[in-house]
């Protein structure tokens, strides 16, 4: 397959946007095993029928498993896109080494087919980010130099308008529904930190949620009510161990933590039904560490049943080989889950709090590091 091929002259919505990431692989005992890069992808994939996704433009960008699967992102619109280049692979001697990247890149979703659009210099090692609920702007956690960037959006004329400097390394940041306030998950320090948003002007408010161990990544529930986190529980991997969802009200003043929800072991992506009834925190079970005696071949997920402000687990349904990224489509009806190793995405049913696998699978002409859906 050739980098920038275009599958279609068209395409509808809804639009899922995956990040291929082609430079990293472990061996059996979870050791990285790094590639030089090149090989990459950035797809946009038509989801109007959910059960066979359609390719309709690779785009040859770097992107990362190196951090939550949420640093790709298509705007309220679905007119425009943004990808953070988290993490490069360069010569270090004779062998291979990662390193921060400072790359974000404008995708034109408008253009047929989808084109890049603008390359922007923001901070080091980009990772999760987040479109406000208006789509003006665009907030990206900066793990390399504990920032985070705002972005002014006007369609595909993105800018870089502030950085705000945070205590210590933030994975990812996201905004509550009404465009207010933002959420950022510390990874290191184990808190999920507030943010006030006026106008073009965000603020960091020193109001610190303790998370469970290792925050990865965070969502508010439609409506407004609540938000969820994935705390991975060992840095980044597997342990052996359950780790939790931490619940936050959004309602009281100051927000705070309500509730933890075991888990299994290693969460990492984390997707709300639109409905925001239903939510997922996809599981790794150290299914890239062979030789761990917790080894798992396949990852799963853990489903969470939204009830007012009760979040419950009501089960597990195995997926494939290190899944990293889940959204559900804009109608709530489908969940897709993409694993990292089996170069797929498991394609399941959505019915209320309900979710069964369709046992179907697409196909990705890679590994699947990141996903977001669009409008």
């Amino acid at each position: 397959m050739l980098l920038g091929t275009s599958f279609s002259t068209g395409h509808a919505k809804p639009l899922m946007i995956v990040g291929l990431d082609e430079k990293l692989l472990w061996d059996e005992s979870g050791k990285p095993i790094l590639s030089a890069p090149g090989k990459d992808q950035i797809l946009i994939v038509d989801l109007a029928s959910p059960e066979t996704p359609k390719i309709v433009a690779a785009l040859p960008l770097k992107n990362s498993v190196v951090g939550p699967p949420v640093n790709v992102a298509i705007d309220p619109s679905g007119t425009v896109a943004l990808v953070a280049d988290s993490v490069d692979v360069v010569k270090d001697g004779e062998a291979l080494k990662q390193v921060p990247d400072n790359k974000i890149y404008v995708v034109d979703l408008q253009a047929s087919p989808p084109k890049l659009a603008a390359t922007l210099t923001g901070g080091k090692q980009p990772s999760g980010l987040s479109f406000s609920p208006d789509g003006k702007m665009a907030l990206v956690a900066n793990r390399g130099d504990n920032s985070i960037s705002v972005l002014s959006v006007n369609g595909t004329d993105v800018k870089i308008t502030d950085t705000v400097a945070m205590p210590d390394s933030p994975s990812h940041v996201t905004f509550t529904p009404d465009g207010k306030r933002a959420l950022v998950a510390r990874f290191p320090a184990h808190k999920i930190s507030m943010m006030d948003i006026a106008g073009d002007k965000v603020t960091y408010n020193k109001i610190d949620l303790p998370a469970g161990q290792w925050p990865y990544n965070v969502a508010a529930v439609p409506g407004g009510k609540l938000a969820l986190t994935s705390d991975n529980g060992n840095a980044g991997a597997s342990d052996g161990s359950v780790d939790t969802t931490s619940v936050i009200d959004l309602e009281v003043n100051p927000p705070r933590i309500i509730d933890r929800v075991v888990v299994g072991d290693g969460p990492e992506g984390l997707a709300i039904s639109p409905k925001g009834d239903v939510a997922v925190a996809v599981i790794l079970r150290g299914s890239n560490m062979k030789n761990a005696y917790f080894y798992e071949k396949n990852g799963s997920i853990s489903v969470l049943k939204i009830d007012g402000k009760k979040v419950s687990k009501t089960g597990d349904i195995e997926v494939g080989g290190l899944p990293e990224a889940a959204v559900f489509t804009p109608d709530g009806k489908y969940l897709l889950v993409g694993n990292y190793l089996t170069q797929d995405f498991s394609i399941l049913k959505v019915d209320a709090s309900n979710v069964t696998d369709t046992g179907k699978r697409f196909k990705v002409p890679g590994h699947p590091a990141s996903a977001r859906m669009g409008p």
